[in-house]
């Protein structure tokens, strides 16, 4: 694995002035000068809340899944629970808040798995991927009013064809998903 040069300089900020400021959208315009003297007067970074998804995982060995539209890609899509962090909220319990939101099921026992980036160079947040075994359904949905997501379950086979298949395009979620499978094939189940 290549080192990373810890006492490389971080470019100077020369100016940075917000494009757009909306609840669901923020985009901001810095200029940069880097240790050489070059200036790239438009580096741009969309700032968003942290976010956490779940792998839910049934007594049974089901996995909770949602079906929601996906209007940037014109979609229904098939994901993991997720959302976003609230001001002030500890990681753990908006993964645990959202899974019951979204899908009604509660308990288990909870892991943090990874924290991932969607896009280091041009997203600023940061998404925590934690993993719920022996979840119950205990109550039903609690949804936001722009929400309209069905839960679901799939077995092992069911997602992981679904995952080979191309039927799950959110990167944020296949990507601790990947992890869950390999770990699983490599230490055991519910690692």
């Amino acid at each position: 694995m290549a080192e990373i040069d810890k006492d490389a300089a971080f470019p100077e900020i020369l100016s940075s002035e917000y494009i757009i400021r909306r609840p669901w959208l923020t985009a901001r315009r810095d200029s940069l000068r880097y240790a050489g003297g070059k200036v790239n007067p438009e580096y741009y970074v969309l700032e968003y809340p942290d976010w956490v998804n779940v792998i839910a995982i049934t007594n049974e060995g089901d996995f909770v899944m949602v079906r929601q539209y996906r209007h940037g890609l014109g979609q229904t899509a098939t994901e993991l629970c997720a959302g976003v962090i609230e001001p002030g909220e500890e990681p753990l319990h908006a993964a645990q808040r959202e899974l019951e939101e979204e899908t009604g099921y509660t308990g288990g026992s909870w892991s943090l798995q990874c924290v991932i980036s969607a896009n280091p160079s041009t997203t600023n947040n940061l998404t925590y991927c934690f993993l719920a075994t022996g979840v119950c359904k205990t109550t039903s949905q609690h949804l936001d009013d722009t929400e309209e997501l069905s839960c679901f379950t799939l077995k092992r086979g069911q997602l992981m064809e679904l995952m080979m298949s191309g039927g799950i395009k959110q990167s944020l979620m296949l990507a601790p998903l990947w992890r869950y499978f390999y770990l699983e094939n490599t230490a055991g189940p519910h690692v």
